[in-house]
């Protein structure tokens, strides 16, 4: 059982999952989260909207008092949900935004704006990802590297260590703290997205910053588009600004939403990896499939990461037909249940086809194989499931 800090005192990951972000509730007479819409904030007198538009601008925190100015430099739902993100990641603050790659594109210009353009990054990663690293369109210039990689492919310009684990879509692992020595001096980000902070905490094996597409596992329902990245206050402080002055800061409804699906993260993550375990059995035993991905797997795991790193192998999975690219078009089309869709983590299993959807710009070599594909496994019966699997397989 995971244990976290919430109110300065250590608590299961179930228990900060419910009250995160919710601690001062009562205080105001309410039971649900509260929601705030506001565009524009008033202010009490010309000096004051100044400074408190200063404090935000750079990057601060609202004072005692303070105007929140406007939507676009703060939000107290949007608030909420970083706080509620940055005690399951055990990070000190969190900073959303309106998406996942948003997050990203704020993390990028930070280091270019710091005069450390150059990223390493570990492939394979979301196709969304490796398209804007490789077309360099905020500045960056891009190191795609193996694990083993990272050392060499360090200079002295080299600003970020870029890693996805467990990676997409081939479910690959990563040991974090082997690539957080290898990067030295160079911070380290890890896209948590798959593994989600139930199952894998980066902060705690030596990254800098864990980045989120919230969209995924922890909204849950699929009705919310955010990202998020949880990090240290300065780190947090630098990012600010650059949303602000972007406008990427996250939705307050997108903000209530993801907020509102979080406390039952614990829970739809293990149901959906024990689901995840029993499917990933079943597909590698069918004649139709070639292999199947998963960290469950026999061999998946040569390092150790499960039971050290990550506490359970997730319920992403990856599966190749034996059929190419034919077989994989026609068993997506056949599918009745699980539906035919970009996006996982959702209360319901979604199924694509990477190499023509989400890794479609990703370089020819680095393409994910035309027989492939991820399966997000939902909270629908594993039975109900394997049948309609086993019926497009057919």
């Amino acid at each position: 059982m995971t244990t976290m800090t919430l109110n300065g005192e250590h608590q299961d990951v179930e228990t900060v999952a419910v009250h995160a972000g919710r601690e001062d509730l009562s205080d105001l007479g309410v039971h649900a989260l509260p929601l705030d819409l506001s565009s524009t904030y008033p202010l009490t007198d010309v000096e004051a909207g100044g400074a408190a538009y200063e404090q935000l601008a750079g990057g601060g925190r609202p004072r005692p008092g303070d105007s929140n100015v406007y939507a676009r430099l703060w939000n107290p739902t949007v608030d909420r949900f970083e706080r509620a993100l940055a005690a399951l990641e055990g990070a000190p603050e969190a900073v959303a935004f309106a998406s996942g790659m948003a997050a990203l594109s704020a993390l990028l210009i930070s280091r270019v704006g710091a005069g450390l353009p150059h990223v390493v990054a570990v492939r394979p990663l979301y196709g969304g990802s490796d398209h804007l690293l490789a077309a360099g369109l905020l500045g960056t210039e891009v190191t795609f590297v193996t694990p083993d990689g990272v050392a060499a492919a360090i200079t002295p310009r080299t600003g970020l260590v870029l890693v996805e684990t467990p990676a997409n879509p081939s479910l690959d692992l990563v040991d974090i703290a082997e690539i957080v020595s290898a990067a030295g001096a160079v911070p380290v980000a890890v896209d948590n997205t798959f593994a989600t902070p139930i199952l894998q905490r980066p902060l705690a094996q030596g990254a800098a910053y864990v980045l989120h597409s919230a969209t995924k596992f922890l909204g849950g329902h699929g009705d919310a588009v955010g990202g998020v990245i949880a990090t240290d206050a300065e780190r947090a402080q630098a990012l600010r600004p650059i949303r602000a002055i972007t406008g990427g800061i996250l939705h307050p409804l997108a903000a209530y939403l993801l907020h509102r699906g979080m406390p039952t993260l614990p829970l739809r993550v293990r149901a959906q990896q024990e689901s995840a375990i029993a499917l990933a059995a079943r597909l590698a035993e069918h004649p139709a499939v070639r292999s199947v991905a998963h960290p469950s797997r026999p061999g998946a795991d040569p390092h150790g990461i499960l039971g050290r790193q990550m506490s359970g192998p997730g319920s992403l999975l990856a599966f190749e037909l034996r059929g190419g690219y034919e077989a994989a078009a026609t068993t997506a089309k056949r599918l009745r249940l699980i539906t035919h869709a970009v996006s996982l983590g959702g209360v319901d299993s979604l199924i694509q086809h990477p190499a023509a959807l989400t890794h479609r710009p990703v370089a020819a070599d680095a393409k994910p194989d035309a027989g492939l594909l991820r399966l997000s496994v939902g909270l629908e019966s594993v039975e109900d499931l394997w049948t309609d699997l086993d019926r497009a397989l057919a």
